[in-house]
């Protein structure tokens, strides 16, 4: 058959599978008692939760590894590229593959890992696609229970149904999915390097004092106008931190912002609306109604304790996080957070919670009123570049999940399909 002609073929028909038909489960491991994460990159990273991010990425920038000797102790929770993960405490349901870095990574005890998948039965990416669709999705939040804190069992993730075409056909979907995979990720790819600019900025200014050091040393700072570099000193003085520039103040963090409690919000007292949820974790759902109508900072503070989410839209946090009311502008407040440390803060036992008290503590080398809003007028640009690029995301993966439940049923044909992806192109 001519790829010309399979292009018209609308895809009616298909089996129902569960998961426990062509796949195993096994839940990943914790630590062992008494062991922490390595201070150094070892041969043996350790996936948590708060790596897995949306769209399946792996977000390595604060991964953590452990030392060949408590590898040895859980060598029997990895997971390799032939499998997919899937959290199932917490943020139940983040769905994605195992890049080849990675491969052989242990697993947290929040995720399990789908695996010897049978490739005579179902293509894993077309699997990894139908699990992270809005179709999947509603049948694993089905599947998980709990009051207090929802749960996938890893027996109910065998229960998961999944539509499955003939193979060639889950082959040519995936194609189709994967050229707006693409898309999303070099969007994603783009606000990365936007946000490593950003936090760049943030840390020559005000962690290293890179224009105060050019300056004291006769040279013009680089990367900034002859305004911005007339607002920093010349010079240091010492302060109970050490070595601040002159004229800059110690401010506690109580000063620069508050951290306010969200509020409760069951799922089951959930309105289906476009206002996101948030939890530690992130994005939990969707609300009718607003807690927050502007722009503030997500922190969580129960789960996944100092997880950071920027939200320029309103939404809903609930009370497993705080978000920020600013003292000052927010682009400082949400890169000033990323710098001290909250996901080692954890203050409870059994839950791991972090204390506002203890950040409120916190003190740092604070500048001028005007180098902070100088920072925000530098960042803020980049920040709406990024929001931009989220809008667009979004909406490539909204029609993503529109297009692969159309393509099993038969509404679209392929030809139809790769129209529909030219013109979001």
């Amino acid at each position: 058959m001519t790829d010309k002609s399979f292009s018209r073929i609308k895809f009616t028909k298909y089996t129902t599978f569960k998961i426990g038909d062509f796949a195993e489960v096994k839940g990943g491991k914790r630590l062992p008692v008494g062991e922490k994460f390595s201070e150094t990159t070892t041969d043996h990273p350790y996936l948590r939760i708060v790596d897995f991010k949306s769209n399946g990425i792996i977000d390595t920038a604060s991964l953590q590894f452990i030392e060949e000797s408590v590898f040895n102790k859980i060598s029997r929770y990895i997971i390799s590229v032939d499998d997919l993960y899937i959290s199932i405490v917490g943020t139940i349901g983040l769905v994605g593959s195992i890049p080849p870095s990675l491969d052989g990574a242990n697993l947290t005890e929040n995720a399990a890992k789908i695996c010897n998948i049978n490739s005579n039965i179902i293509n894993k990416k077309y699997l990894e696609y139908y699990l992270r669709s809005t179709i999947g999705q509603e049948e694993i939040r089905k599947l998980s229970v709990g009051s207090t804190q929802a749960k996938l069992a890893l027996f109910r993730i065998l229960q998961i149904s999944v539509p499955c075409p003939s193979l060639v056909i889950q082959n040519s979907i995936v194609q189709v999915l994967n050229s707006l995979e693409e898309r999303i990720k070099i969007l994603h790819e783009m606000n990365s390097t936007l946000e490593n600019t950003a936090q760049t900025i943030f840390r020559s200014w005000f962690m290293d004092f890179d224009p105060v050091h050019a300056k004291a040393e006769g040279r013009e700072p680089e990367g900034m106008d002859a305004g911005t570099a007339a607002l920093f000193p010349d010079g240091f003085e010492e302060s109970e931190l050490g070595l601040i520039p002159k004229g800059w103040s110690i401010a506690k963090i109580e000063q620069v912002l508050e951290l306010a409690y969200g509020k409760a919000l069951k799922a089951t007292d959930r309105i289906f609306g476009s206002v996101p949820v948030y939890g530690s974790g992130g994005v939990t759902g969707y609300h009718n109604e607003a807690l927050i109508n502007e722009p503030s900072i997500i922190v969580g503070r129960k789960g996944t304790v100092g997880s950071l989410y920027w939200e320029d839209q309103p939404f809903f946090p609930i009370d497993t996080v705080f978000y920020v009311k600013a003292k000052v502008p927010l682009t400082y407040c949400y890169y000033l957070l990323q710098t001290l440390g909250l996901t080692e803060m954890n203050t409870d036992g059994a839950v791991p919670g972090l204390n506002r008290n203890n950040v409120y503590r916190l003190k740092i080398a604070m500048g001028s009123n005007e180098i902070i809003q100088a920072f925000d007028n530098a960042v803020m640009p980049l920040r709406k570049k990024i929001s931009y690029n989220l809008e667009h995301i979004n909406i490539l993966i909204k029609l993503r999940d529109n297009l692969l439940p159309r393509l099993i049923s038969g509404e679209l044909t392929l030809a139809e399909s790769e129209k529909v992806l030219r013109d979001y192109a």
